[in-house]
């Protein structure tokens, strides 16, 4: 019996059966998960198809994908075909890679925290040869385990959290799921918000185009949504607010803005040029929307914990133009 290393990116996965024991770094994660991070290479399809024709085995009986692994579970993996490289190691000295490090605002044994640029996606795919995930590995090649506890959108910036451990990522998923992590968003949206809007609920439903675009619409058939509003700042065309997602679907803060017809500032889908063009003279160039603070409890030491990200010098350019106008508009 061949007893292997899970964090071992050397495998080779080409001609013999593997055998897998797991410990308690992987316990709780689903096989499908498991699988797409060991067979690195392996196209997803292939991996599902080997699931479901029940040749990955775990305890030597078929098991469904979402099927989440234990301590001491054995997982039989047939022999797979790892596609070849198409392209170069992502290098730590690349611009955008090396951007990263000096973006990243905490870290621990256990966490790690970024004030992730806007124009950078979490992950690769879609065309994109990586993300902030994979330029983190590229700069932490020592890591044995790196994860996105979260997701924000590619034209979002602000704080991402990122697990180190398998504990770590399951201790804030759980606080994800119960609610009781906390994010605030600033967002510079049109008009004059109104300050008795303080709460947003409205069901969203996803929809990807064959492009593979996602388009998220006010839909009863969508799911439940709720997103809390603060007015932070008024420049009268326009309105600083801070907004609190409750629950964290795909584009929610900025289609529960487009809902109450106050977008947000140069958003490409659901946003409104005209609105756009009056900022023209401040040189905003991005979506204004900024994740600004995450309050949860640490994984480890169990303290409550709250982290800030400043502000892009775009975003806040942008800001001490318009209350610039504004003062200026008051002592005319």
């Amino acid at each position: 019996m061949d007893v292997m290393n899970p964090n071992n990116t050397n495998i080779d996965t080409k001609s013999q059966v593997s055998f897998i024991t797991i410990s308690d770094e992987n316990s709780m994660q689903r096989i499908d998960n498991f699988l797409i991070t060991y067979l690195k290479g392996v196209p997803k399809s292939l991996i599902y198809r080997i699931l479901r024709k029940g040749e990955v085995r775990v305890n030597k009986k078929r098991i469904k994908p979402e099927y989440k692994l234990q301590v001491g579970d054995e997982i039989r993996i047939p022999p797979v075909r790892v596609a070849e490289k198409t392209g170069p190691d992502i290098s730590p000295k690349l611009n955008q890679v090396a951007q990263l490090e000096a973006a990243i605002i905490y870290e621990d044994d256990v966490i790690l925290a970024i004030n992730k640029p806007s124009g950078i996606a979490v992950h690769g795919g879609s065309g994109l040869s990586f993300g902030v995930i994979e330029g983190l590995r590229a700069l932490r090649p020592q890591a044995k385990f790196l994860e996105l506890v979260h997701r924000i959108d590619r034209e979002t910036s602000g704080i991402l959290l990122i697990a180190k451990k398998r504990s770590a990522l399951r201790s804030l998923h759980e606080q994800l799921r119960l609610k009781q992590m906390h994010k605030s968003y600033l967002a510079l949206v049109k008009g004059d918000f109104p300050s008795e809007c303080k709460v947003v609920q409205a069901p969203l439903l996803k929809n990807v185009l064959a492009s593979g675009e996602r388009i998220v619409k006010v839909n009863q058939a969508g799911k439940p949504s709720e997103t809390h509003f603060k007015v932070e700042q008024r420049f009268g065309f326009a309105t600083l607010i801070k907004a609190s997602p409750v629950t964290g679907r795909t584009h929610q803060i900025r289609v529960h803005c487009q809902y109450v017809n106050h977008p947000i500032a140069f958003d490409d889908r659901y946003g409104d040029k005209q609105f756009d063009a009056l900022l023209a003279k401040t040189q905003l160039n991005r979506l204004f929307l900024h994740a600004a603070t995450v309050k949860f409890i640490h994984p480890k030491t169990e303290q409550e914990m709250q982290l800030q990200a400043p502000m892009d010098k775009t975003l806040q350019a942008c800001l001490t133009q318009l209350r610039r106008n504004q003062q200026q508009s008051l002592t005319s």
